[in-house]
């Protein structure tokens, strides 16, 4: 018996050295919790800061000579002269492409002298009737011959002017592969001709956006083939109709084109200034985050101060907090009166916070702020209340944040923030 007892207390105590071990480490982990610095996001930052905003309607739209045609024949012949080449300027009345016209100008000979016969006989017959020696129709039958030979004349010098192309006014010639001898059918495309300067800007716009045009509008283009160049220009007409399909309407601008360099058929990037200047606090579009709620940003602000107020937070959240205050005010009372009536005392009041070191640098935390935004350009996007000027804000680095967590600020990389970006050639 006295060996039994022996044994059972021989495993307590090594029962009790390993708990007492056990309690050791776990005491040790704990202060090693307590003592671990308070984690930190690194997070890159921007200052709200106000910057002049001119209203602005960024469209896309077309380029469009101001006059072009494709040249082409009348009447079908061969080609006896071309006095143009390809690519080349050329002044309104140029002679450029001529036809074999041989046979025609021989006819015309042909009936100009018939129209010379009949003036004579007009002035013979006009002779005869005031001497009464024929009658007034056979001196009105010679006037009406002479008139028609005179017509006739008249039209065939009109078809030897369609057997010749000249420019109908000033411009640039497209390539053209007609050559000297080639016959050519009535019809045939000869070669193109476009006035550059100025040229015109095609583009369409909602109804919607209808009141807020006004011919003589500025108009500022961005041509991908010209990286950084802007050519301006002004609205100089709109569409009296909207297109039932799509509710669009139809506006042409007119931009300088002094170099030429701008041809019909390219795209540009239009904005159309509507407004006035305004100033906006301005942050990069990274900044805001998105969600059922509304636009939110993360402030940075010093510790104590992530809990002011909001005057943008919505009225379904402000409800649920002030619900969740409600409950547990509630709970505290509640655990109160069962301490009470149990004879407990109730739960000691927090210890107070260790006194904080003033020369010590401040602990920067994030705050949830709810943002009302604006217009937005480029990388660049207006905030039109929820901020003020010289707040500084978190611009990336949002998703590993809660309204309170400790930040870090790191600018190493900071996101674009260019009010017309350009696409860049990797």
């Amino acid at each position: 018996m006295k060996r039994w007892l022996t044994l059972i207390g021989v495993v307590v105590v090594l029962i009790l050295i390993i708990g007492g071990i056990k309690a050791m480490q776990v005491k040790k982990t704990i202060e090693g919790y307590a003592a671990m610095p308070e984690p930190q996001s690194a997070v890159s930052t921007a200052k709200a800061e106000l910057q002049d905003w001119s209203t602005e309607l960024p469209v896309v739209g077309s380029l469009r000579a101001v006059r072009g045609v494709d040249l082409s024949t009348e009447l079908a012949g061969l080609v006896q002269n071309v006095s143009f080449r390809s690519g080349e300027d050329v002044r309104e009345g140029a002679p450029l492409l001529q036809l074999v016209a041989d046979a025609d100008n021989a006819r015309l000979r042909s009936l100009q002298a018939n129209a010379e016969l009949a003036e004579l006989n007009v002035a013979r017959d006009k002779l005869q009737f005031e001497a009464e020696a024929i009658s007034r129709a056979g001196y009105e039958n010679s006037v009406a011959t002479a008139k028609a030979a005179k017509a006739a004349v008249d039209e065939q010098r009109a078809t030897i002017a369609k057997m010749a192309i000249r420019a109908p006014f000033a411009g640039r010639l497209g390539i053209s592969t007609v050559n000297r001898g080639q016959y050519l059918a009535a019809g045939a495309n000869v070669v193109t001709l476009q006035q550059l300067d100025p040229i015109y800007a095609d583009f369409n716009l909602p109804q919607q956006q209808l009141a807020q045009l006004k011919v003589g509008e500025t108009v500022k283009a961005t041509i991908d083939s010209f990286p950084g160049t802007v050519f301006e220009g002004t609205i100089s007409a709109i569409d009296p109709i909207v297109d039932t399909d799509t509710r669009n309407v139809r506006v042409q601008a007119t931009i300088a084109n002094p170099g030429q360099r701008l041809l019909p058929g390219m795209f540009a990037d239009l904005r159309i200034s509507v407004g006035k200047s305004q100033q906006y606090l301005t942050l990069p579009q990274t900044a805001v985050t998105f969600n059922p709620y509304g636009e939110t940003v993360f402030v940075v602000v010093k510790r104590g101060e992530e809990n002011a107020p909001d005057p943008n937070l919505p009225a379904v959240l402000a409800k649920n907090q002030a619900l969740d205050k409600v409950d547990a005010d509630q709970r505290a009372a509640d655990a109160a009166k069962a301490a009470a009536a149990k004879g407990e005392k109730a739960a000691a009041a927090p210890a107070a916070a260790a006194p904080v070191d003033p020369n010590a640098p401040p602990v920067l935390v994030a705050r949830q702020v709810f943002v009302v935004t604006g217009p937005k350009r480029g990388d660049q996007v207006a905030i039109l209340s929820g901020l003020k000027a010289g707040d500084e804000v978190v611009t990336t680095g949002q998703v590993k944040l809660r309204n309170g967590s400790r930040v870090s600020i790191n600018n190493a990389v900071v996101p674009s923030f260019d009010a017309n970006p350009q696409p860049k050639d990797q």
